[in-house]
């Protein structure tokens, strides 16, 4: 392991000191914690996680390696790591490399040996901020320059970066099993998973890049549509806004999860708002309104939507009643929206959840029957 000095320094001018994990130089993101014990390279390929720092809660990271079956996208979109004891050895027979490798084939800066609950109790209390990993020669900068470099950073409200990891091309994958048409999904940052549960219920998936008009999206004769995952602020995406009520203006039915979820809230007509510290994790209790039933759920996200948690509302925008489908008990976020009037319902979490849990899968049962239901 290395022993190259680095200092993790968050906006308020909080300093830890470790040492290099990963590529050495400097990085600059949101600093935000996950609390997942495992899945932490399906974490790292996550395309929402872009723009951001992240900061383990798990103690013990690395073991099992790195193998190329467990991605959830092409590379790495994490902008800094932050663990406090990196495995010495891989002992996993899937694994092809290690985690310190591929985070410096990826050009990672990360930092380890410091206290990481430490770091999260900060971030608890004081909220998501700013923060850089400086190691190697920008280790030994002097302390009130690195904190002007956090400063001069971007704050993740405002940005929108879904042009950052959107797919360079449209792609498709077949459907297996009886098939019930093509789906559109607009790429905001979707993991493979999705797109394998989407395969597994039947629909030939289009995968589009964000930036796609409504006309692109016709064009392939979708039976419905999918807004994924993704990273930055919801309003700050109004062209994907206004698609997505093109969408709903045609009648096509919708799915949209996490950044989907907060989108169609706005094409909805409803705000949405940055939360402190967000929810990321693969241990998040989400009570579904319409069972009575709690699920574990994972999540990634740092803005969420604005509605009512109890009865009914109009839609602003014209798309007839709306109502909270999911709510987060941990602190009554809302975690779910589903229109009546029309076949459209979105979640603020993970249904494919790689590496688990896998409570929510049925979501995908559900948007599936959905579209028969509407096609029939």
């Amino acid at each position: 392991m290395s022993r190259t000095p680095a200092v993790l320094v968050l906006e308020d001018g909080t300093r830890y000191r470790g040492e290099a994990y990963g590529a050495v130089g400097r990085t600059l993101g949101e600093v935000v914690f996950a609390t997942g014990m495992t899945g932490y390279q399906e974490t790292l390929t996550d395309p929402s996680y872009a723009g951001q720092i992240v900061v383990m809660t798990a103690p013990h990271i690395g073991n099992t390696g790195v193998n190329d079956e467990d991605r959830e996208s092409r590379r790495i979109w994490v902008d800094g790591y932050v663990v406090r004891d990196p495995s010495r050895v891989v002992s996993n027979w899937r694994a092809t490399r290690s985690l310190d490798d591929e985070l410096v084939a990826n050009g990672v800066v990360g930092i380890s040996g410091i206290d990481t609950r430490a770091v999260t109790r900060r971030l608890r209390d004081a909220g998501s901020m700013r923060g850089g990993i400086f190691s190697g020669a920008d280790a030994g900068l002097d302390a009130r320059e690195q904190l002007d470099a956090v400063l001069a950073a971007p704050e993740m409200a405002g940005q929108n970066l879904g042009a950052r990891v959107t797919t360079p091309a449209p792609a498709v994958t077949p459907a297996r099993g009886e098939r019930i048409g093509n789906l559109a999904i607009l790429d905001l940052g979707v993991k493979q998973a999705t797109v394998e549960n989407m395969a597994d219920r039947g629909f030939d998936v289009h995968v589009l890049p964000m930036g796609s008009s409504f006309a692109e999206i016709a064009a392939i004769a979708p039976v419905a549509v999918f807004y994924s995952n993704g990273p930055g602020d919801p309003a700050a995406s109004d062209a994907e806004v206004g698609v997505l009520r093109e969408v709903l203006d045609a009648g096509l039915p919708f799915f949209g999860i996490c950044f989907g979820n907060q989108l169609f809230g706005r094409a909805l007509g409803l705000g949405t708002y940055k939360l402190p510290f967000g929810h990321r994790g693969i241990n998040q209790p989400v009570l579904d309104k319409a069972t009575g039933r709690v699920e574990i759920t994972a999540h990634n996200h740092g803005f969420a939507v604005d509605a009512p948690l109890t009865g009914e509302i109009e839609s602003p925008n014209g798309y007839g009643r709306v109502e909270v489908s999911h709510v987060g008990l941990n602190d009554d976020v809302v975690e779910g929206l589903r229109a009546l009037d029309i076949p459209a319902f979105s979640v603020q979490y993970h249904p494919e959840a790689a590496a688990g849990p896998h409570d929510a899968n049925y979501l995908f049962d559900r948007f599936a029957q959905m579209v028969k239901d509407h096609i029939a």
